[in-house]
């Protein structure tokens, strides 16, 4: 009878140990400007294409250099084209990619990849992560909006696969600052995107 009960508790032990080993890690992205940083949580449940380009691209150093190009309070601050670290300002908001081929471009070019629509009901509030586009539905690339406040008439329309989680405030900072008629900054916005482990964060 005692070696049954032991046996069971053994068995316990070992279940738990393989419990917490296979604890999912989930991973973030932190997205760094002069003006702070901002803590983004995914959502590969809805998303799991643009989840998955984005973290591509943040892992490639793609995102680095680039600026938040196109700045309009109350509504978004627009980011992730290649194209805003040249000076010519007329082309910054038209270059991108995905991350990798999923069924949209020339496989063997990877400047045209393109992510298809995963529209979801998830509402875009303040500091919602969703995917530019263009009129054509599956036509995202690497260009992306957070939301300053709510732009409900986006639902439905456009793919959500993020939410800032800590940072809200720089939001507020980069949204205000003086454009151009492109609704450019005048003063460049560099950002910095790294994916790292959410628990090696203080939140």
């Amino acid at each position: 009878m005692k070696k049954f009960i032991y046996l069971i508790v053994l068995i316990l032990i070992v279940i738990g140990v393989s419990m917490m080993t296979s604890k999912k890690v989930q991973e973030v992205a932190v997205i760094s400007t002069k003006y702070g940083d901002m803590v983004i949580e995914f959502y590969p449940e809805i998303a799991p294409m643009h989840v998955e380009s984005f973290k591509i691209l943040a892992n490639e150093g793609y995102f680095n250099g680039t600026l938040f190009h196109r700045v309009i309070p109350g509504f978004v601050i627009q980011g992730g084209d290649p194209n805003s670290k040249l000076d010519d300002r007329s082309i910054h908001g038209t270059g991108g990619r995905a991350g990798k081929f999923f069924g949209i471009g020339d496989e063997n070019d990877s400047s045209t990849w393109l992510i298809p629509q995963e529209f979801n009901a998830t509402p875009h509030v303040k500091g919602t992560l969703s995917m530019a586009r263009t009129n054509d539905p599956n036509s995202a690339s690497s260009q992306f909006f957070i939301c300053h406040d709510v732009a409900s008439f986006l639902d439905n329309n456009y793919t959500v696969f993020g939410q800032v989680i800590d940072g809200l405030e720089t939001i507020d900072s980069i949204v205000n600052l003086e454009k151009d008629l492109r609704d450019n900054p005048i003063e460049k916005v560099e950002m910095q995107v790294k994916i790292v482990n959410k628990d090696q964060l203080d939140l």
